[in-house]
């Protein structure tokens, strides 16, 4: 494993756990968005770039995008 492969595991590592430890859920939201960006320079890492181009349009767009909907028609109900 070379070093830059053993960095971005362990940044992996600590963005899943700041992704779990996070309770506010529109910060969530954005730290989730943050560890997709970290998930996918470990696919660059790991080449594998076909897989990081779709972690970062589904980690930054699309998954950011139906949670926050979600989030904002839940508290719009209450």
């Amino acid at each position: 494993m070379s070093v830059v492969q053993g960095v971005v595991f362990a940044l992996a590592a600590i963005g899943a756990t700041a992704v779990v430890l996070t309770r506010d859920p529109l910060r969530q939201v954005l730290v989730n968005g943050v560890y997709g960006w970290i998930l996918a320079a470990l696919f660059v890492a790991l080449q594998a770039p076909d897989v990081a181009l779709s972690m970062i349009v589904v980690s930054t767009v699309a998954y950011p995008l139906v949670l926050l909907v979600a989030v904002g028609r839940t508290r719009r109900r209450r």
